[in-house]
């Protein structure tokens, strides 16, 4: 869906959330291409939750970052996820089968169960007790949730 569909009769300024994206990303030294739209992930989450169990969680999730947040691919489409899954070490006729059976689609429920149940609206939030960090945020917003939080440092 088009960002201008997704929040047509909202006061949102697209071009100015996009930009401070683009440059939060720069300060942290993050790579990130501005896209126009936005893809249902759904069954990113759930083959994510299945690279999770099969201890190849970082390696996909880091995959599917760069193809959405950088790339602007579409990562709603089964044959373009099995490809991710694949560069991360995953099989893919078993990553096929996990999407097309839904074999993680309960354990994704549960997480927006979760997520609702906390209130938490946009991705990525961090939470802390009942404190929370909402999007791309600098070293130093994390130190002040941790430390407003009495998180010790190891």
């Amino acid at each position: 869906m088009a960002l201008e569909q997704l929040f047509a009769g909202r006061p949102v300024d697209i071009s100015a959330v996009s930009e401070r994206l683009r440059k939060t990303a720069a300060e942290l030294g993050l790579p990130f291409g501005a896209s126009n739209y936005i893809f249902n992930t759904r069954m990113a989450q759930e083959l994510g939750l299945w690279a999770e169990s099969r201890g190849l969680g970082e390696p996909f999730h880091s995959a599917v970052f760069r193809a959405y947040f950088v790339d602007g691919k579409n990562i709603a489409k089964i044959p373009f996820l099995v490809e991710l899954a694949a560069s991360a070490g995953l099989p893919e006729d078993e990553a096929e089968k996990i999407l097309v059976t839904g074999a993680f689609k309960a354990a994704v429920d549960k997480d927006w169960a979760i997520a609702r149940a906390l209130e938490v609206t946009a991705v990525p939030t961090f939470m802390i007790n009942r404190s929370r960090l909402v999007g791309a945020q600098s070293y130093e917003a994390f130190q002040d949730l941790m430390d407003s939080n009495e998180v010790k440092r190891k």
